[in-house]
């Protein structure tokens, strides 16, 4: 069979076995997963049976632990005496236990299961589907709380995701300034508001997904079906989701289904005692690096709790999709690890890991099937082919994939390369450079770049001098460098980078420093897991500035629909420094060049008519020297050789944005 993926990109003609293994894969997966006539809906389930379910007469606890020889619940109900309350065993590894009584359990009640092995050893472990966990602050240990909560009564009803995507990648804990772990009704209170006034349009949660270790930035799920106690209850934080809905913003979930914690006694791992339950044994199930559990996709009973999982949190949570986290993790045996992506033979080989692949599929399937509106979004540096495009044409089913190396191109550049000696033809090729018919999300830095032993950009370009020259009645050269820089960086990766644009809150207004979380090193000290927002809000510093830039060109890109088109009719001038181009009806002028101002600039646009700046990054209102006037109008004529274009000054170390005007009748 052949698949448009082959239109889109001939270069993968000759390995078209291999993207007919793709597909032969997923096929073979349904048919081995689904029964006659039923669909991925119907059996991403697991979390309605599994658990505790409350009835009218009492509830009902179950879990699936194939290699134990007996189940046990224990907790506040039998005073915490082993074993505890025997479950009933039924068929495929399956054990079942009914209390009888409204109160047999209660909201709040602490439980954990025990496990007895067939050596007639006990385990104590976090019961599997539980979706509430709770540290003891005491002891440091965990256990399962029943959630009994009054049914959260949305108001906000069938949601539906604006296409063209602002993401603010943010984190609950981290986003208040106290020295404290923030809630999630903090959260819905300070934050989103100021998300909504800035213009973006969706939000990306890290670390929701129940994490023992905060430090791990949530990439260590312990409990795949809880959210984080962290932050407080699993209402709290569907009432920020319904808030945020209210308030026009899209919420899509940091999932992290390529990898789990190691711990036994909190996570997943060695639930019934052995590693093969969920995952790889041996170095396959290993995580070189992260010192992880990797999972065995392949296995019906691992890919019947990932995929229900991903129901659970659309359904119960309301979510409008997941950025995938670690997908290049997931697809390669080696993970990506060292391997540099240079031809089409690395994608294709026995270092591709197809069971990750084929379950990737399967996850986006059933992601359409619970909401046809989710966004998915695939964390992957490898530029994987087919990532982003539709199942049915060979592909494995985002809708976007990350522009992972975007941010790895400006930290270099910065680093190494005084901007005086920037490429533009570099600029504009690792820019545009994407696979065909594939979205991108382009953004300048996440909070990868903000983690400590790392910089942002603005930290970067500016280091010690942000200690002592934010302050609007000082001077200096590196801090007005840094900040031109940082909003020009802004602009020309969200007009030129991918179809949508991301931003790590606080980088919007230039946050000082780095992400350090509370740890043995630094006394646990929360000083740096924070974020200062005192800063953009003292209009005595410059940091305003830039976060009126991020609003500014947030509002333009929406307005005039950035993302609807392609960037066409490039002007690069590698001497000068200089790149004009349109997208979305916008010419885009950039000047690099940190001491050359252009007087009477040539710029080549498509139709005749008068253009008119709608903003520059030079503006008083962004810091600037107020060396682009808005007032003058640019009248495009027909030049010699046939193409239309106006003279333009164009001052050194500034962007500008132009808007042709309506033809007058």
């Amino acid at each position: 069979m052949s698949y448009k993926i082959f239109e889109y990109d001939p270069y993968l003609l000759p390995f078209k076995e291999d993207i007919n293994l793709r597909m032969n894969n997923y096929q073979s997966a349904k048919n081995t997963l689904l029964k006659k006539g039923q669909s991925l809906n119907d059996f991403a389930n697991a979390h309605k049976y599994f658990g505790f379910h409350k009835t009218i007469d009492g509830w009902y606890y179950r879990e699936w632990a194939p290699a134990a020889k007996k189940v046990f619940l224990i907790g506040d109900m039998n005073g915490w005496q082993k074993p505890g309350l025997e479950l009933n065993k039924l068929e495929n590894g399956c054990f079942e236990i009914f209390l009888k009584g409204k109160n047999a359990l209660w909201h709040g009640c602490h439980v954990k299961a025990i496990i007895e092995q067939e050596t007639g050893n006990l385990l104590e472990r976090i019961p599997l589907y539980i979706n509430r966990v709770e540290q003891d602050k005491t002891n440091f240990s965990w256990c399962g709380v029943i959630n009994d909560e009054p049914e959260h009564k949305w108001k906000i009803k069938n949601f539906k995701p604006k296409k063209n995507l602002f993401i603010y990648e943010c984190h609950i804990g981290m986003a208040q300034e106290e020295l404290k772990i923030g809630s999630y009704t903090e959260f819905s209170n300070n934050i989103l508001p100021r998300i909504k006034k800035l213009g973006y349009n969706t939000i990306q949660i890290m670390a929701i997904m129940e994490h023992p270790y905060y430090g791990s930035f949530g990439y260590q799920v312990s409990s795949f079906f809880a959210s984080s106690s962290k932050y407080g209850t699993p209402n709290e934080l569907k009432s920020l989701i319904d808030k945020a809905h209210s308030l026009g913003i899209a919420v899509l979930l940091d999932v992290v289904h390529s990898h789990a914690v190691k711990n036994t006694a909190e996570g997943i791992n060695e639930f019934d005692g052995t590693t093969y339950q969920f995952f790889h044994e041996g170095e396959r199930g290993e995580h070189p690096v992260w010192g992880t559990k990797l999972f065995n996709y392949a296995k019906p009973e691992v890919a019947h709790f990932l995929l229900s999982n991903l129901k659970f949190w659309l359904e119960e949570f309301h979510f409008d999709g997941f950025r995938f986290d670690g997908v290049t993790s997931m697809i390669y045996r080696d993970h990506g690890l060292g391997t540099a992506f240079t031809d089409y033979n690395k994608y294709f080989s026995l270092n591709t890991d197809t069971e990750s692949i084929t379950y990737l599929q399967l996850a986006n399937e059933l992601i359409r099937q619970v909401n046809p509106n989710a966004i998915t979004i695939a964390e992957d540096m490898s530029a994987m082919p087919g990532m982003c495009l539709p199942i049915e044409e060979g592909g494995i089913g985002f809708d976007y994939r990350l522009a992972m190396g975007t941010p790895d191109m400006w930290i270099k550049l910065i680093k190494h390369e005084r901007d005086e000696f920037w490429n533009m033809w570099h600029l504009w090729h690792e820019l545009t450079s994407r696979r065909p018919k594939e979205k991108y999300i382009g953004y300048a830095e996440s909070h990868d770049q903000a983690l400590v032993g790392d910089k942002t950009i603005i930290f970067r370009l500016c280091d010690s001098e942000m200690y002592t020259h934010m302050d609007k009645n000082s001077q200096s050269l590196i801090i007005e460098r840094g900040m031109a820089l940082h909003m020009m960086i802004r602009l020309i990766t969200l007009s030129l980078g991918g179809e949508g644009y991301l931003n790590f809150m606080g980088n919007e207004f230039g946050h000082p420093e780095w992400i350090d979380f509370p740890r043995e090193g630094n006394g646990w000290s929360y000083f740096y897991c924070r974020r200062l927002w005192h800063l953009v809000d003292d209009y005595n510093l410059k940091y305003h500035y830039l976060n009126d830039f991020d609003k500014k060109m947030v509002t333009f890109a929406k307005k005039y629909k950035v993302f609807s088109s392609t960037p066409t009719c490039p002007t690069i001038d590698a001497d000068k420094q200089v790149m004009i181009f349109k997208r979305g009806g916008i010419t885009f002028a950039f000047n690099f060049s940190p001491t050359n101002s252009y007087d009477g600039y040539f710029v080549k646009v498509r139709k005749k008519g008068v253009y008119k700046v709608i903003f520059s990054t030079d503006d008083y209102q962004f810091g600037g020297q107020g060396r682009v006037h808005h007032a003058v109008e640019y009248t495009a004529t027909k030049q010699a050789d046939g193409s239309y274009g106006f003279m333009l000054y164009l001052p050194s170390r500034t962007a500008i944005c132009l808007i042709k005007q309506p033809n007058k009748k």
